[in-house]
Order: structure tokens, then C-alpha cells, then sequence
């Protein structure tokens, strides 16, 4: 199936309430007895996956998540189970089947990513979790965008904000309604997207640094700087662009490789677009100091895209240099 924005709708479809009953209610003659210890198992399995794809990119590790969620997982969802554990087996398999989806679509398989976010939206449907089913809404959305599917990113990533109306938890508010911002700048709608922004940037300053269960914690006010940043270059504002990335990168630090070289990339980018050659070769070439081993389709996305730049700028001194360098990351 290939990947598109007809699918990504049709995965809006929530399932039928008694499907609801069927899956997450007690459930007897299993062939193993699942509880809190096999829960823990999955959340740790997906923690420690999802750190080093961070650090490394998603073409790192998928296959080591798909084999868990097919060797493990698997059989704990067929097994026995009461409603409660039932609800938390389901959320973190979301979880772990999210992350599936976001490795693919890092290692630039759309299709894979996008039905493994629609079942992440259905488990966790099911689970009653809105957040993670918020979240898996997000994945479709970015993905959405990135494909360029301006109408339909908009669409997902309104019923993504609607998903998480009633969500308390500021990182969350902030993840969503910045989703909702960049699908709106993609889509030549400013007064959407400068509204969203602003909700997102209000609750994003309320976030607090205490430990927290949400799959949103990981959303610091570094990478909400990246993202809002690049939505303010959508709209042209590229003064504010680039003191948008400057905070992510020297302010609220970024503690992931794979990050801090897409920021970078996109720092080099917004400098040039500013006249700025010289600053924005200072942050391609620590860009490529960055990239150096990430297997991410975006890292190698920023590579194409920085070298296509870099042709109307071959007579200046140093860039045959870098673009040697950069050749060497394709």
C-alpha cells in the first residue's frame, strides 16, 4: 500500500465500541498469564529503542523492534489478562508500535510508517489512552506534511488537537498545537498557524521539569524552539527563524546527535536565505560534523539539500571543501 493522504484519513476510523469491550476486558484461556512485569518489560524495551534511534536515527534498530513486537509482545496480547493490565498492555504496545512507525519513516519507509501509526492510533483507541492516540495522530500528520499533503496534514492535525482537548499536561498541549501550526504554514493559512504557535509557545513555558509519564516529556522547550523556528521560516519571518534555532542549539541545548544535526542543517538554511554565506557554511560544516554515522532519511534529505545550495555558491572559498565532505555522507 503505498503511503498517501487518502490512508492517512481512513485511519481516523475509530473502531466500534464492543471491539473496545472485546479486547480490553477480562480475558481468560490465554496461553500466558500477563501482568505488570510484562507492561514494564514493554515500556523499558520501548524507552531504551527509542533512545538510541534518537541518538543514531531509526535505521538503526527497527528490525529489533518489529522482532520484539513480533516474538514478545505478540504473544502477551494473545495471552491472559485483566481489563486493567489489559488497558496498560495496550498503551504501551501504542507506544512500541509508534516507534516502529517513526524508525520507518526516519529510514524513509512512508508505507511501513504509516500503517504502523494508524495501529498505534487503534491500540491505543482501545487502551482509552487520548494521548498516545493524539500522538499516534501527530505521526500522520508529520508525515503528511513532509510528503506535502497540505489539506490533509491540516485535517489530521486539527483531530490530532481535538484528540488531546481535555489533556492538562503542557508538553502535550505545546507537541500538538505546534503540529497543527506547521501543517497550517504549509498551507498558506498565516492566521491558523500564528494562532497555534501561540498556544503552543504559552503552554510550552508552563512546562515544568519534573519527571512525567507522558510520551510528551520528551518535547523540551529546545526542540519546540526547533520546531517553532522553522514553522516562523515557513511564514518568511526569517529574523525570527534563526533566533528560534540559536535557542535550541547554545540556550536549551539539544541532547540528541540525530537532532542537533537537522537544526543545524536547518540553521544553514535559514542563514543563507538571510545572505548570510559565511554563517551559514559555519553551520553546515558542523552539521556534517554531526551527521557523521546517523542513518536517518532526514539527515540525508538536509546532505541533498545543502548540496543543491551549495552549486550557486561553488565560487566561494571553501565550499568545494565542504561539498567534498558532504559527498562522502551520500
Amino acid at each position: 500500500m503505498a503511503a498517501s493522504s487518502a490512508y492517512a484519513l481512513a485511519a481516523l476510523g475509530l473502531p466500534d465500541p464492543e471491539s473496545l469491550l472485546r479486547r480490553v476486558r477480562l480475558k481468560s484461556g490465554g496461553k500466558v498469564q500477563v501482568g505488570q512485569g510484562e507492561v514494564a518489560a514493554v515500556r523499558q524495551m520501548t524507552k531504551s529503542l527509542g533512545d538510541a534511534a534518537a541518538e543514531l536515527g531509526g535505521g538503526h534498530a527497527r528490525h529489533l523492534a518489529v522482532r520484539y513486537l513480533h516474538e514478545d509482545v505478540s504473544k502477551w496480547l494473545d495471552g491472559t489478562w485483566t481489563e486493567a493490565i489489559g488497558r496498560e498492555l495496550f498503551a504501551a504496545t501504542a507506544q512500541l508500535v509508534h516507534l516502529a512507525g517513526w524508525m520507518a519513516q526516519d529510514e524513509g519507509n512512508q508505507d511501513a510508517a504509516q500503517q504502523y501509526y494508524a495501529h498505534s492510533f487503534r491500540l491505543a483507541s482501545e487502551a482509552g489512552d487520548a494521548e498516545l492516540a493524539a500522538t499516534a495522530l501527530r505521526g500522520l500528520a508529520v508525515q503528511a506534511i513532509d510528503l506535502g499533503f497540505r489539506a490533509t496534514a491540516v485535517r489530521i492535525a486539527e483531530d490530532c488537537v481535538n484528540q488531546s482537548k481535555n489533556l492538562d499536561d503542557p508538553r502535550a498541549v505545546a507537541y500538538y498545537q505546534a503540529t497543527l501550526a506547521n501543517a497550517a504554514a504549509l498551507d498558506g493559512d498565516r492566521p491558523t498557524a500564528t494562532r497555534s504557535l501561540a498556544t503552543s509557545q504559552t503552554s510550552i513555558e508552563r512546562a515544568t521539569d519534573a519527571p512525567s509519564g507522558s510520551w510528551a516529556s520528551h518535547y523540551s522547550i529546545g526542540r519546540w524552539a526547533h520546531e517553532a523556528g522553522m514553522i516562523l521560516a515557513q511564514l518568511g519571518d526569517y529574523a525570527s527563524a534563526q533566533d528560534h534555532l540559536h535557542h535550541a542549539l547554545d540556550i536549551h541545548g539539544l541532547d540528541r546527535r540525530r537532532t542537533r544535526a537537522i537544526v543545524l542543517a536547518d540553521l544553514g538554511t535559514v542563514r543563507l536565505r538571510q545572505d548570510d554565506v559565511d554563517g551559514a557554511l559555519a553551520s553546515w560544516n558542523d552539521f556534517l560534523d554531526c551527521a557523521d554515522g546517523i542513518r536517518s532519511i532526514k539527515v540525508q534529505d538536509a546532505v541533498h539539500d545543502m548540496r543543491a545550495r551549495l552549486y550557486r555558491l561553488r565560487d566561494v572559498p571553501g565550499v568545494e571543501e565542504l561539498d567534498e565532505r558532504a559527498a562522502a555522507l551520500e
